[in-house]
């Protein structure tokens, strides 16, 4: 259908009392003040009108969300046939890996010497250091040292600017359709599938027809729109690293309020941030500004009237947990070294050596909507084990098995996740290079 056909199909949509205008949130936040709320009896609701949205094309996958799980997500769906759109609301891919200079790509091994993530987690690893800036550990190249990989954690640091560079060639590489600039708004359902997605961008407000969809916002977006059980956290403290520059050299400043292990502790002595919510999403950037601004204070002062200027400031919001998925299996501390018959991948600890977790299809797979799947810090995983699985490898895990059953889902079962053979899928994703074996899990 050539794309001025596209633009004759409508899909009609009503938006009935969309703008909730209800209690200002005081940010605490110097020279934010909190909005005033609506005066006794004002009205507190506006109706926007029906209105026919214009159909803008169709995909097979659609991924929501261009940080590492998207990226991965996207690319998995693609290398495996199926028509694939990825939509970032920034203008960089990565996310708080690059655009928030979170530039650690923790580990993909146990602790104990045992690779756990390869796959796509490890050609994104290697792709982060593709420029030469950091090597890959000697000891964990082809042959390296048994002895050594149990003293060396199998990670990297990198530069955010040249993997943003490489990051979207290889997504345009791997025939993706990438939309920049992109913001998701809403579904359209059909009883227990995702039919349309709806965008906002500089073209106007439009429909996405889908098979299936990934949700890889980090807060699930899709998944709370779309009627699925979220859960939410409002334990986030103020974070943001930074670089600093004195005219000779550039330094990575990691700068972040002190957090608790447990991301359902709140923080003690200081603010807990919800990102789910646009008056908190606000305050906790102005809060991580006026952290940086301090931070470059003390800064300047020990450097005794040498020069210390900002160089990059994180361009995402910094945070760690949002709102995830409440899926058929909720992911637990407790389920460490506990196989389960529907791995897709698996995940060590990156905060201590010996933990090895699988990553099952039921806390990737929607509940209420069996054409969805999630990636990344919104699967449904809880307690520590969110922590565990919100990072960059674990994340490049979960988006290669969303991405791929997504993929084979709208290929052979009408766009149904709970039709797939999950043995199948599974040793689909072992020959693309996944680690589905149940001795790394029993060992240790």
């Amino acid at each position: 259908m050539s794309r001025t056909m596209q633009r004759r199909e409508f899909l009609h949509v009503s938006a009935a009392g969309g703008a909730m205008l209800g209690a200002a949130v005081a940010t605490g936040v110097r020279a934010q003040p909190a909005p005033e709320a609506p005066p006794a009896g004002a009205q507190t609701t506006v109706r926007e009108p029906a209105h026919d949205l214009p159909v803008s094309f169709s995909c097979d996958v659609l991924v929501v969300g261009g940080g590492i799980a998207g990226v991965a997500a996207a690319v998995a769906a693609a290398r495996n046939g199926a028509a694939t759109c990825l939509i970032e609301r920034e203008q960089g891919l990565g996310g708080l890996a690059t655009l928030g200079n979170v530039v650690v790509y923790l580990p993909l091994c146990d602790g104990l010497g045992n690779q756990v993530i390869a796959g796509l987690g490890e050609e994104l690893l290697k792709l982060s250091v593709h420029d030469g800036f950091n090597p890959v550990p000697p000891c964990w190249l082809p042959g390296g040292d048994p002895e050594q990989r149990r003293k060396t954690r199998y990670r990297v640091t990198f530069n955010p600017a040249s993997y943003i560079l490489d990051l979207e060639e290889l997504v345009v590489r791997s025939r993706v359709r990438l939309l920049y600039d992109t913001r998701f708004c809403d579904v359209l359902r059909d009883g227990d599938r995702i039919v349309a997605v709806l965008v906002e961008n500089k073209s106007g407000r439009s429909a996405i027809r889908v098979r299936t969809v990934v949700d890889a916002s980090g807060d699930a977006d899709v998944c709370a729109r779309a009627g699925e059980k979220t859960v939410s956290l409002r334990t986030n403290v103020a974070a943001g690293w930074f670089y600093t520059h004195d005219r000779q050299q550039v330094r990575l400043v990691t700068n972040s309020e002190e957090f608790p292990r447990d991301p359902r502790q709140a923080p003690k002595g200081v603010r807990g941030f919800a990102g789910d919510d646009a008056e908190e999403v606000t305050a906790q950037i102005l809060a991580t500004r006026e952290m940086i601004r301090e931070k470059l204070a003390k800064l300047r002062e020990a450097a005794q009237g040498k020069p210390v200027f900002a160089a990059v400031l994180p361009l995402v919001a910094g945070f760690r947990m949002t709102r995830r998925l409440e899926g058929r299996v909720v992911l637990l501390e407790e389920h460490n070294r506990r196989w389960f018959d529907d791995s897709l991948g698996l995940t060590g600890d990156w905060r201590s050596a010996g933990p090895v977790y699988c990553l099952p299809l039921g806390c990737l797979a929607g509940v209420a909507n069996d054409n969805l799947a999630t990636a990344g810090r919104c699967i449904s995983a809880d307690g520590s084990a969110w922590d565990v699985t919100r990072v960059i490898p674990t994340c490049a895990v979960t988006g290669e098995a969303a991405g791929t059953a997504a993929a084979l889902a709208a290929r052979t079962t009408d766009g149904r996740l709970s039709r797939l053979d999950v043995s199948t899928l599974q040793e689909h994703l072992r020959r693309q290079g996944m680690l589905i074996d149940r001795r790394l899990v029993a060992g240790g």
